[in-house]
């Protein structure tokens, strides 16, 4: 496919990160950067506001109108909150302001 140049304004921010992800990914260039993420853009079908959710759910086909949904999300809701939950915080470190004792003169 055939290349066309373009002219384009960034903030400098995004040059950077931009030619930082460039070179992790290690491309030869910004424009073989963008050029990736257009099209895979592009082919994703993002591009526009989506307005039917046809194919983005799977309906159990032993249950196709729904009548046992609320015992199926209601037994993963319980499967949830059964699992052990680790929290660890971690306490705030304080420090400790000495004053300074004002010297006449």
């Amino acid at each position: 496919m055939a290349k066309q140049a373009i002219s384009i304004t960034l903030e400098a921010d995004n040059v950077r990160w931009l030619k930082g992800r460039a070179g992790a990914a290690g491309l030869r260039s910004v424009s073989e950067l963008l050029d990736q993420l257009v099209t895979a853009a592009r082919e994703s079908g993002g591009g526009g506001h989506t307005t039917s959710v046809v194919g983005t759910i799977d309906i159990d086909l032993g249950d196709p109108l729904l009548e046992r949904a609320d015992e199926a999300i209601g037994d993963l809701f319980d499967a949830s909150l059964s699992r052990p939950l680790m929290v660890k915080e971690v306490a705030p470190q304080y420090k400790i302001r000495r004053h300074l004792k004002k010297r006449r003169g």
